[in-house]
């Protein structure tokens, strides 16, 4: 009965949405209108951004963005007979609906997000599955690798129940045996370095005769020589803190048809687009709004996929599809679907439980989106979510969504060039007054903000997903073109995580955005040109210009993006306050670790003067650790002495040696969740519409002038050194 009442009452709802969508109504009222649900938007946002009020705040502003659809269907389309203005204004069109349609799965997936779980069991139960954890590596440094390696063996889990393999593709028979005798070389050395640290960290190393399809394979190849129950899987660069799997395993033990349980990717350091424009600090990451609120509203749909990472899989589950699937270069989330699809559902836990490393460089960054774009595009033509039997209807959605979203370079760049159509050419792309545009498209668009910020407010500002979206969409269009002619040509290809920038410099990348940026510059002087031109049409020249400045101050950004900074550090450091000794010589001294990072450490070293020490000089720390480890001094190199509250405050670099450094390394910085998590939720802050808008601005501006500096500065770097005898002859 109450089900048959809902649906009445849906159904009731439809009709007068429908009704209201289409009634006829002069621009003074649409006008009119459109303010009175802004204003109701913003009011019940002011009181109340969760349940009933929440969902009434996003229907208003569903209606407002269905009614501007109704009429950009209706009556904005330019003639059939007139290609020219046809073609382009058809392009527009189809790019403005696929926004919609795209908003409204979005609505759909995130309206009611799952509530953190915050199931958790001891360690000390005797019922607890065994688990085996996959760390693959190809390429990486064994420094980086020994960090992971050394967390991983450190869990708090029973020892006997607990197996770090190495899966090392990097070393396998086929590359040992390469026809380059270099590379042949190389990877031999790696193979037996990789096997001793292995050994000496308690892991277990394994490699495999040839390396077939890529990361699936290599995990495929643990699964034959592993037995555990379950399987957590880390990437090379992904440590895990002390308490991943008693945060994680519990949910297997309550639920037997569970596949999945996958957590946050944290990241200790800034994505290239944050390092540059210094947002990382205050800024929520563009990774938070996936981890904190999309994937709990694919939970809630029983559609929360597999990362790649920071995950824990059934073993059971993964046999009974053959392993990890490797059709696609995303094998993460082409498993998950298959999984689904057989009935095995999956648990999402907010909590960040492993840090990491983001590409630090521009070009790693887009390889590594590329990557993911032409991943989904071969999920979507081989898998094909929305007809995939087995799904539930919402899970269908959800995967549409999630695949569908990787098609926003073409929509992009349609939204870019759009107005240079008119300002250039004078196609007439879209068939509207001013007063109309004003009336239907200014309103569309701020219902559109207010819906994303009631949607994502506290995990993205406003404007950074157009301009995350731009400084992709450059590359990633001829990208998505090669995959769509061609699906099966991507190839897997590693992303590089431990660089460092020596010194600042463009990005290699670069040229595209400094050409789009002086198009769009020229488009201004175009708007004027018209304006005085063609003043009987002022009010559309107007419009299509302040359309063409809202892309300039995107493209503007996106200078600073690809004006890479100077930054030789590899990761933030995270606050530590732990209490250690300072050993220098034959003194032990009490000090503080304030806070550290995978490469060094900042120590804060009472009774000791700046005459005692000097840069270079060795010396070591001595923490009580969190595991019992042999070894207990870590050795360190002073790189910075400055005065301390209560001594001297010294900038330290690690100078590991063993494997029981990397252990006091890994217990120094991994040994708690807790700290990731104040820091995540210290940038979670809503600035609002209007603050953000501002702030955009005052960014864009800066970082406009910022990029065009480091152009000259090119040119002015490249031009060569006037000799003695030119300047005589000059």
């Amino acid at each position: 009965m109450t089900r048959m009442v809902y649906a009445l009452v849906w159904a009731l709802a439809a009709v007068v949405m429908t009704i209201l969508i289409t009634l006829p109504i002069n621009l003074q009222a649409h006008l009119v209108g459109g303010a009175l649900v802004v204003g109701v938007m913003v009011l019940l946002k002011l009181f109340t951004r969760q349940g009933v009020w929440r969902q009434i705040a996003l229907a208003l502003g569903t209606s407002i963005v269905l009614r501007y659809a109704y009429w950009r269907t209706t009556s904005t389309l330019p003639p059939v007979n007139q290609p020219e203005d046809f073609i382009p204004g058809l392009l527009v069109y189809l790019a403005e609906m696929y926004s919609i349609f795209m908003l409204f799965l979005s609505l759909f997936v995130v309206m009611r997000p799952m509530a953190p779980r915050t199931l958790k069991v001891s360690s000390s139960d005797p019922g607890l599955p065994t688990v085996d954890v996959f760390v693959p590596t190809y390429n990486e440094d064994a420094a980086l690798l020994a960090t992971t390696l050394a967390s991983a063996k450190a869990m708090d889990y029973p020892a006997d129940k607990l197996t770090v393999w190495l899966l090392d593709d990097g070393g396998s028979v086929q590359k040992r045996n390469s026809d380059n005798i270099e590379a042949a070389q190389e990877a031999e050395e790696r193979f037996v370095a990789l096997q001793k640290l292995a050994a000496d960290l308690g892991c277990r190393y394994l490699t495999r005769e040839r390396n077939e399809h890529a990361k699936a394979g290599n995990m495929n190849n643990g699964l034959q020589y592993s037995t555990g129950d379950l399987i957590a899987v880390f990437d090379a660069d992904h440590a895990p803190a002390r308490d991943f799997l008693t945060y994680t395993v519990g949910y297997f033990q309550q639920t037997p048809k569970l596949f999945l349980v996958q957590t946050p990717h944290f990241f200790l350091n800034p994505d290239p687009v944050e390092r540059n424009l210094r947002t990382f600090e205050t800024m929520p990451s563009e990774n938070e709004m996936f981890y904190g609120i999309i994937q709990r509203g694919l939970d809630k749909w029983d559609a929360s996929f597999f990362c790649g990472s920071a995950a824990v899989l059934r073993r059971e589950a993964l046999e009974q599809t053959g392993g990890f699937s490797g059709v696609s270069i995303t094998e993460d989330a082409e498993t998950a679907l298959e999984l689904h699809a057989t009935g095995w559902s999956s648990v999402y836990v907010d909590r960040p439980l492993i840090a990491g490393l983001q590409p630090a460089t521009f070009t790693s960054f887009i390889g590594q989106r590329s990557r993911w774009a032409q991943g989904m595009m071969q999920i979507l033509r081989f898998r094909f979510p929305p007809g995939k039997r087995g799904l539930s209807i919402p899970q269908r959605l959800c995967y549409m969504s999630s695949t569908l979203f990787w098609l926003f370079p073409i929509t992009r760049w349609i939204f870019l060039l759009a107005p240079l159509c008119y300002l250039f050419f004078d196609l007439e792309i879209f068939t509207a007054s001013g007063g109309e545009f004003v009336a239907y498209t200014s309103s569309y668009m701020l219902v559109n903000l207010m819906m994303q910020n009631y949607l994502y407010g506290r995990f993205r500002w406003p404007w950074i997903s157009e301009l995350y979206e731009f400084v992709q969409a450059v590359y990633l269009l001829p990208a998505l073109i090669s995959v769509i002619l061609n699906p099966s040509k991507p190839t897997f290809k590693v992303t590089a995580k431990n660089e460092s920038l020596d010194k600042a410099r463009i990005s290699e990348l670069s040229r595209p955005f400094y050409i789009i940026f002086f198009v769009l510059l020229f488009g201004v002087v175009m708007t004027v040109w018209r304006i005085y031109a063609e003043p009987y049409k002022a009010d559309v020249a107007l419009v299509v210009g302040g359309w063409n400045l809202l892309n300039i101050l995107i493209a503007g950004c996106a200078l600073g993006v690809i004006s890479e900074r100077q930054e030789n550090r590899q990761s933030r450091r995270i606050e530590v306050r732990r209490r250690c000794e300072f050993i220098i010589g034959d003194r032990v001294v009490p000090a503080t670790v304030e806070d550290a990072s995978v490469g060094g450490a900042r120590i804060n070293v009472s009774g000791l003067s700046q005459k005692d020490v000097e840069r270079g000089m060795t010396a070591a720390i001595r923490f009580k650790t969190s595991v019992e480890i042999p070894t207990r001094d870590l050795p360190i190199t002073l790189r910075t002495i400055a005065p301390g509250s209560k001594g001297i405050m010294l900038g330290c670099r690690y100078e590991p040696h063993v494997a029981d450094h990397y252990r006091l390394i890994s217990d120094l910085i991994f040994s708690s969740s807790d700290q990731w998590s104040k820091f995540q939720w210290s940038r979670r802050v809503n600035i609002g519409i209007l603050r953000g808008t501002i702030w955009f601005i005052g960014l864009s501006v800066y970082q406009t002038g910022r990029g065009l500096g480091y152009l000259v500065q090119s040119f002015r770097r490249e031009r060569p050194a006037t000799t003695p005898a030119e300047k005589r002859a000059a």
